[in-house]
């Protein structure tokens, strides 16, 4: 009895150890299939994308400035001290914004003084040149006279002394020679005054002109709007949008402006890199921030052929303007939107994640797998974009790729294409230290006596 109990004990011991490791078996594999994160290579449409943010704005509107002559009245640093709140809707004519007034009411001033003493020096001008012309014209008079008197003083020496009639003769001359040049210098006197007046009409005009410039440039202090629309405040060089204390001036006059709509386009900036891939005429998918379930098309209109430096970023950046096909009440300058530009699209093409790719030596290799086994194959790679890369040569359809290395990819066969420049020898070769697969016979791998090659290479 005690034989048979002991017998019995040992063969329910090794039938619980037996179920055990059956157990454990059937862990560990259950494991290890977890452990592998596989995706199969797909057939179908291949798009390369760039995605990138921008803002919608109107591809229409009319701007709201300050005077346009501002320059000419000496103003060119203007303050905003008022401004409607952005997204009022206004009517022709109805005030949007004002400037302040303390310079150019000094200036308006200052131009009114002018003003006074250019009129004061025509004033005194005027006076000056009627005295001249009035004391020359009784100079000539006077010296008529004289003229006169002499003539009958030489007439009455007819019957002197020839010496007496000789110094009658030369008095009546010098009188004559003097009032020919009297009427000379009053002619001269005459075209000087006239010139004076005319040089201090000009001032005065100069004046006047300047000093209905001015005003009306403070008139233009209130800015109204020039037509019916929703007010969108302009954006100064930094970025940021103008309100109340911003500066304005005659290089940068536009105060807000007067969006139409109907009509929006998202100006976005796109880095250096995929500037080149950009061309007008692409289509462009469009989804807004504010509504991310709302898409919307559109077509890339102006790439900048220059770049430039954003606020506060080190990169060169492209705009680039994306005209939004549909019309939506909804749209307002200003959205934030996110714009996917479509570059190239493939209508057919075999592609996998850009995870499942890994390189040694610029050669791109993917881990596939092959019946049980797991195969490091070389690859043939062409267009990529944010998330996926095509697959020329190497794959097929529905193949099964490692989106991580194995655990021990040092073991792993590897093959390569026919004609690979990484071992042109052989079409298919092994890394060093690793397991090395001759040409293949099955689609399990390859030939018994190439496995057997491969295995006496592993450390």
């Amino acid at each position: 009895m005690k034989i048979k109990t002991r017998r019995t004990i040992v063969i329910g011991l090794l039938a619980l150890a037996a179920g055990s490791g059956a157990v454990w078996a059937a862990l560990s594999g259950r494991r290890s299939s977890e452990a592998l994160l596989l995706t199969q290579a797909r057939q179908g449409e291949f798009q390369v994308i760039v995605s990138i943010t921008g803002e919608l704005r109107a591809s229409k509107y009319v701007e709201i400035q300050i005077p346009p002559n501002a320059q000419a009245a000496n103003q060119y640093q203007m303050k905003i001290s008022s401004l409607v709140p952005e997204g009022t809707v206004v009517k022709a004519g109805e005030i949007v914004a004002e400037l302040d007034r303390s310079a150019i009411a000094a200036r308006a001033s200052e131009v009114s003084l002018a003003l006074q003493k250019a009129e004061a020096q025509l004033t005194q001008a005027m006076l000056d040149s009627t005295l001249t012309l009035s004391k020359a014209r009784e100079d000539i008079r006077n010296l008529t006279y004289a003229v006169e008197e002499k003539r009958i003083a030489r007439d009455q020496a007819t019957y002197e002394a020839p010496s007496i009639r000789r110094q009658a003769e030369i008095d009546m001359e010098k009188s004559e020679r003097a009032l020919a040049q009297a009427k000379v210098n009053f002619v001269t006197n005459q075209r000087q005054a006239e010139a004076r007046l005319r040089e201090v009409s000009t001032e005065v005009e100069r004046q006047r002109n300047l000093h209905t410039l001015v005003h009306q440039v403070m008139e233009g202090f209130v800015i109204r709007a020039p037509e019916s629309g929703m007010v969108i405040y302009d954006k100064e060089w930094n970025g940021k949008k103008k309100t109340a204390g911003s500066q304005v001036s005659p290089w940068d006059p536009t105060v807000a402006t007067l969006p139409d709509l109907s009509r929006m386009e998202s100006v976005t900036f796109v880095n250096e890199i995929d500037v080149r891939k950009i061309t007008p005429g692409q289509e462009a998918l469009i989804a807004l921030d504010s509504d991310p379930s709302k898409r919307l098309t559109g077509t890339v209109t102006t790439v900048a052929n220059v770049g430039e430096q954003r606020p506060n970023t080190d990169a060169k950046v492209f705009e680039v303007k994306i005209t939004i096909a549909e019309s939506d009440t909804t749209l307002r300058p200003g959205m934030t939107t996110a714009n996917s530009i479509i570059t190239r699209t493939l209508p057919s093409a075999l592609s996998i994640p850009l995870e499942a790719v890994f390189n040694e030596d610029d050669t791109p290799y993917v881990y596939k797998k092959s019946g049980r086994r797991i195969l490091r194959q070389e690859i043939e790679t062409g267009l990529m974009n944010e998330n996926e890369i095509v697959v020329v040569r190497g794959l097929e359809p529905a193949d099964e790729v490692l989106l991580s290395p194995p655990a021990k990819p040092e073991d792993v066969v590897t093959r390569r294409l026919p004609g690979s420049p990484a071992d042109p020898a052989d079409a298919t070769t092994a890394p060093a230290g690793g397991a090395q697969e001759g040409q293949p016979s099955s689609p399990e791998g390859g030939s018994e006596s190439a496995n057997a090659a491969g295995a006496s290479k592993r450390p």
